[in-house]
Protein backbone atom coordinates (compact mmCIF):
# COMPACT_ATOMS: atom_id res chain seq x y z
CA UNK A 1 0.00 0.00 0.00
CA UNK A 2 0.79 3.61 -0.71
CA UNK A 3 1.43 5.63 2.53
CA UNK A 4 -0.54 8.46 2.04
CA UNK A 5 -1.22 11.58 4.27
CA UNK A 6 -3.44 14.60 4.80
CA UNK A 7 -1.52 17.63 5.67
CA UNK A 8 -1.48 21.49 5.94
CA UNK A 9 1.49 23.47 4.00
CA UNK A 10 3.29 25.71 6.90
CA UNK A 11 5.88 27.67 4.86
CA UNK A 12 8.98 27.50 3.22
CA UNK A 13 12.55 27.55 4.81
CA UNK A 14 16.22 26.50 4.37
CA UNK A 15 17.96 23.72 6.54
CA UNK A 16 21.68 22.19 6.15
CA UNK A 17 22.00 18.35 5.14
CA UNK A 18 24.69 15.83 6.32
CA UNK A 19 27.37 17.63 3.61
CA UNK A 20 26.50 21.04 4.89
CA UNK A 21 24.97 21.95 1.75
CA UNK A 22 22.12 24.17 2.07
CA UNK A 23 18.92 22.72 0.87
CA UNK A 24 14.95 24.66 0.77
CA UNK A 25 12.55 22.43 2.37
CA UNK A 26 8.74 22.76 2.34
CA UNK A 27 7.62 22.26 5.83
CA UNK A 28 4.01 20.15 5.82
CA UNK A 29 2.09 19.43 9.46
CA UNK A 30 1.10 15.87 8.18
CA UNK A 31 -1.57 14.01 10.64
CA UNK A 32 -1.85 12.46 12.54
CA UNK A 33 -4.74 11.02 10.10
CA UNK A 34 -7.68 8.48 11.61
CA UNK A 35 -9.15 5.88 9.09
CA UNK A 36 -12.71 6.34 8.96
CA UNK A 37 -13.46 3.42 6.68
CA UNK A 38 -11.98 0.35 5.24
CA UNK A 39 -13.40 -1.03 2.02
CA UNK A 40 -13.02 -4.74 0.51
CA UNK A 41 -13.15 -6.31 -2.53
CA UNK A 42 -16.25 -8.77 -0.94
CA UNK A 43 -18.07 -5.46 0.53
CA UNK A 44 -17.57 -2.68 -2.29
CA UNK A 45 -15.63 -4.47 -5.14
CA UNK A 46 -12.05 -3.03 -4.34
CA UNK A 47 -9.38 -2.55 -1.50
CA UNK A 48 -9.31 0.97 -0.15
CA UNK A 49 -8.94 3.02 3.00
CA UNK A 50 -10.53 6.74 4.07
CA UNK A 51 -8.17 8.84 6.50
CA UNK A 52 -9.80 12.42 7.73
CA UNK A 53 -7.82 15.19 8.80
CA UNK A 54 -7.89 17.31 10.40
CA UNK A 55 -10.24 17.68 13.44
CA UNK A 56 -12.96 20.32 13.59
CA UNK A 57 -15.77 21.00 15.46
CA UNK A 58 -19.32 18.78 14.78
CA UNK A 59 -21.33 21.77 13.99
CA UNK A 60 -18.94 23.79 12.22
CA UNK A 61 -19.45 20.33 9.49
CA UNK A 62 -22.59 18.93 7.42
CA UNK A 63 -24.95 17.01 8.18
CA UNK A 64 -23.28 14.10 6.08
CA UNK A 65 -20.50 14.18 7.59
CA UNK A 66 -21.21 14.07 10.93
CA UNK A 67 -23.63 11.30 10.20
CA UNK A 68 -21.11 9.19 8.55
CA UNK A 69 -18.55 9.41 11.30
CA UNK A 70 -21.13 9.57 13.94
CA UNK A 71 -21.87 5.53 12.57
CA UNK A 72 -18.05 4.65 13.40
CA UNK A 73 -18.13 6.41 16.52
CA UNK A 74 -15.61 9.19 15.42
CA UNK A 75 -16.45 12.78 15.26
CA UNK A 76 -14.48 16.05 14.58
CA UNK A 77 -13.11 14.91 10.77
CA UNK A 78 -13.94 17.47 8.03
CA UNK A 79 -11.47 16.17 5.36
CA UNK A 80 -12.31 12.71 3.83
CA UNK A 81 -9.52 11.03 1.49
CA UNK A 82 -9.71 7.58 -0.03
CA UNK A 83 -6.46 5.64 -0.55
CA UNK A 84 -6.76 2.97 -2.87
CA UNK A 85 -4.93 -0.82 -1.78
CA UNK A 86 -3.49 -3.57 -3.63
CA UNK A 87 -4.13 -6.16 -0.96
CA UNK A 88 -6.94 -6.29 2.05
CA UNK A 89 -6.12 -3.54 4.46
CA UNK A 90 -4.10 -4.38 7.23
CA UNK A 91 -5.96 -1.48 9.23
CA UNK A 92 -8.68 -1.12 11.30
CA UNK A 93 -11.42 1.93 12.11
CA UNK A 94 -10.01 4.22 14.20
CA UNK A 95 -6.44 3.57 13.72
CA UNK A 96 -4.04 6.50 13.45
CA UNK A 97 -1.50 7.11 10.58
CA UNK A 98 1.13 9.51 11.01
CA UNK A 99 4.56 10.59 10.08
CA UNK A 100 6.39 7.86 11.36
CA UNK A 101 5.20 5.70 8.42
CA UNK A 102 7.50 7.63 5.94
CA UNK A 103 11.65 7.42 6.02
CA UNK A 104 14.10 9.98 5.83
CA UNK A 105 15.43 10.15 2.13
CA UNK A 106 12.46 8.63 1.08
CA UNK A 107 10.86 10.12 -2.07
CA UNK A 108 6.97 10.95 -2.02
CA UNK A 109 4.76 13.01 -4.28
CA UNK A 110 2.87 16.07 -3.38
CA UNK A 111 -1.20 16.47 -4.48
CA UNK A 112 -2.04 20.05 -4.22
CA UNK A 113 -3.95 23.26 -5.40
CA UNK A 114 -2.29 26.22 -6.96
CA UNK A 115 -2.44 29.51 -6.10
CA UNK A 116 -5.26 31.30 -8.06
CA UNK A 117 -4.60 34.34 -9.93
CA UNK A 118 -7.74 35.10 -10.98
CA UNK A 119 -8.83 36.18 -14.48
CA UNK A 120 -5.70 37.41 -16.61
CA UNK A 121 -4.55 38.11 -19.98
CA UNK A 122 -2.76 36.52 -22.22
CA UNK A 123 0.78 38.26 -21.27
CA UNK A 124 0.50 37.43 -17.75
CA UNK A 125 -1.15 34.03 -18.28
CA UNK A 126 0.54 32.41 -20.98
CA UNK A 127 4.10 34.79 -21.41
CA UNK A 128 3.18 36.42 -24.83
CA UNK A 129 5.32 39.25 -25.82
CA UNK A 130 2.07 41.59 -26.73
CA UNK A 131 2.29 44.72 -28.89
CA UNK A 132 4.54 48.02 -28.92
CA UNK A 133 4.92 49.67 -25.60
CA UNK A 134 5.00 53.57 -27.25
CA UNK A 135 2.11 55.93 -27.78
CA UNK A 136 -0.64 56.07 -29.83
CA UNK A 137 0.05 51.82 -30.82
CA UNK A 138 -3.65 51.15 -29.20
CA UNK A 139 -1.78 47.70 -29.17
CA UNK A 140 0.23 46.92 -25.85
CA UNK A 141 -1.36 43.92 -24.30
CA UNK A 142 -4.02 42.80 -25.94
CA UNK A 143 -4.05 39.29 -27.72
CA UNK A 144 -4.10 40.43 -31.40
CA UNK A 145 -5.55 38.23 -34.08
CA UNK A 146 -6.54 34.70 -33.14
CA UNK A 147 -7.96 33.54 -36.09
CA UNK A 148 -8.65 33.51 -40.22
CA UNK A 149 -11.74 35.25 -41.72
CA UNK A 150 -13.93 32.85 -44.31
CA UNK A 151 -11.41 29.67 -44.42
CA UNK A 152 -11.53 28.23 -41.80
CA UNK A 153 -14.14 30.55 -40.32
CA UNK A 154 -13.55 29.68 -36.45
CA UNK A 155 -10.87 29.93 -34.07
CA UNK A 156 -8.27 27.06 -34.15
CA UNK A 157 -8.65 24.39 -30.90
CA UNK A 158 -5.99 25.47 -28.60
CA UNK A 159 -5.75 28.88 -29.35
CA UNK A 160 -4.12 30.44 -26.25
CA UNK A 161 -7.16 33.22 -24.69
CA UNK A 162 -7.65 35.23 -21.75
CA UNK A 163 -9.38 33.09 -18.83
CA UNK A 164 -8.90 31.95 -15.18
CA UNK A 165 -4.95 31.52 -14.08
CA UNK A 166 -4.32 29.48 -11.16
CA UNK A 167 -6.38 27.31 -8.37
CA UNK A 168 -6.00 23.92 -10.22
CA UNK A 169 -5.02 20.46 -9.08
CA UNK A 170 -1.45 20.13 -9.68
CA UNK A 171 0.93 16.70 -8.57
CA UNK A 172 4.64 17.17 -7.84
CA UNK A 173 6.40 13.95 -8.16
CA UNK A 174 9.90 12.22 -6.50
CA UNK A 175 10.35 14.69 -3.97
CA UNK A 176 12.92 14.01 -1.02
CA UNK A 177 12.09 14.02 2.53
CA UNK A 178 14.71 15.63 4.44
CA UNK A 179 13.67 15.25 7.82
CA UNK A 180 10.97 14.00 10.00
CA UNK A 181 9.44 15.42 13.41
CA UNK A 182 7.58 12.76 15.04
CA UNK A 183 6.97 14.71 17.72
CA UNK A 184 5.79 17.66 15.97
CA UNK A 185 3.56 15.85 13.05
CA UNK A 186 6.02 17.88 10.91
CA UNK A 187 7.76 16.70 7.41
CA UNK A 188 10.01 18.72 5.38
CA UNK A 189 10.02 17.95 1.85
CA UNK A 190 12.87 19.45 -0.28
CA UNK A 191 11.49 21.84 -2.92
CA UNK A 192 8.40 23.55 -3.65
CA UNK A 193 4.44 22.48 -3.32
CA UNK A 194 1.74 23.87 -4.70
CA UNK A 195 -1.26 25.49 -2.76
CA UNK A 196 -0.61 28.50 0.04
CA UNK A 197 0.63 28.65 3.07
CA UNK A 198 -2.31 27.01 5.69
CA UNK A 199 -3.59 25.53 2.41
CA UNK A 200 -4.22 21.45 2.49
CA UNK A 201 -1.95 19.11 0.72
CA UNK A 202 -2.13 15.17 -0.05
CA UNK A 203 1.58 13.76 0.37
CA UNK A 204 2.20 9.88 -0.56
CA UNK A 205 4.69 7.22 -1.71
CA UNK A 206 5.88 8.27 -5.08
CA UNK A 207 4.32 6.38 -7.87
CA UNK A 208 7.45 6.29 -10.04
CA UNK A 209 9.98 7.19 -7.62
CA UNK A 210 13.64 7.44 -9.37
CA UNK A 211 17.03 7.67 -8.30
CA UNK A 212 18.72 11.14 -7.00
CA UNK A 213 21.65 11.86 -8.45
CA UNK A 214 24.21 12.76 -6.01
Amino acid sequence: MLHTLIGKKIGMTQIFDEKNRLVPVTVIEAGPCLITQVKTEETDGYNAIQIGFPRRKAQNMSAGQNGHLKKVGLEGLSQLKEVRCQNAPEHKIGDTLTVSDFEEGAKVDVVGVTKGRGFQGVVKRWNTKGGPASHGSMFHRRIGSIGLCQDPGHVFKGQIMPGQMGNKRRTVQNLKVVKIYEDKNLILIKGSTPGFNGSQVLIRTAKKARKENA
